[in-house]
């Protein structure tokens, strides 16, 4: 068994980890509801790899990718959240871990292991592996050999994988990844994102086949429970 030897420097989450802090609720229920869609979409293929990202900043991806990972591992499964987002990363935030070392610890030093790296969170079967020191150059080292090797051990550790990425519209980090991810999962939040700038990101993703399963609706009705996500297929 793959063994982790960090801790969480803490024992509580941040409030938005609302499927652990508030299982019960209507948000809780959509994140499983978004699950179960997702394993819709794949039914015929082996779906280890999802990436998440948006068109711009401020959409509530990586709030979304913690608590769609977490939704994933309260199935019996060894879940790992990636923080790919090299630019400004924020799940040692989420789960208030240290984030001296990480992702790009393992892409730029061969002798590192990989269970040196990974936290193991207070939601079981749910693994974190923060992003480490930024980067200059991250898009090269997610588009690198070494990434591509890395993504295979991570997959013969995890039964699923969620890359948290940066925003498709900014750089090109969210390209490189979705073409290597089995999925890609698009965050659109209400009154934000403008109907150019979907177009213009989906075209992105669709220049490098990324196989996008579907599209998350962020903060549609703050009436009930503070947010509402609503998840659809293209």
């Amino acid at each position: 068994m793959f063994g982790m030897k960090k801790k969480p420097q803490a024992t509580k989450e941040r409030p938005g980890l609302v499927v652990s802090s508030k299982p019960n609720s209507v948000v809780s229920e959509q994140f499983r509801t978004i699950r179960t869609n997702i394993q819709f979409s794949m039914v015929d293929e082996n779906l280890k790899s999802l990436v998440i990202t948006s068109a711009g900043p401020g959409s509530g991806k990586s709030i979304i990718s913690a608590n769609l990972a977490a939704t994933f591992a309260s199935e019996d499964k060894r879940v790992l959240l990636v923080d790919a987002d090299l630019r400004k990363p924020t799940v040692h935030k989420t789960f208030r871990v240290r984030n001296n070392d990480g992702l790009t610890t393992l892409l730029t030093d061969r002798g590192t292991r990989i269970e040196d790296m990974v936290y193991r969170t207070n939601i079981e079967g749910l693994y974190t592996l923060t992003s480490g020191a930024i980067p200059p150059n991250p898009a090269e080292l997610l588009g690198s050999k070494r990434m591509d090797e890395l993504m295979k051990e991570l997959e013969e550790e995890f039964d699923f994988i969620v890359y948290d990425m940066p925003p498709v519209l900014a750089v090109t980090d969210a390209q490189v990844m979705a073409s290597k991810a089995d999925g890609t999962i698009f965050v659109l939040p209400k009154g934000q994102a403008t109907k150019d700038e979907v177009l213009k990101s989906k075209e992105l993703l669709e220049m490098v086949n990324a196989n996008v399963l579907g599209a998350i609706f962020n903060r549609v009705d703050k009436a009930s429970d503070s947010y509402y996500y609503y998840y659809g297929e293209e």
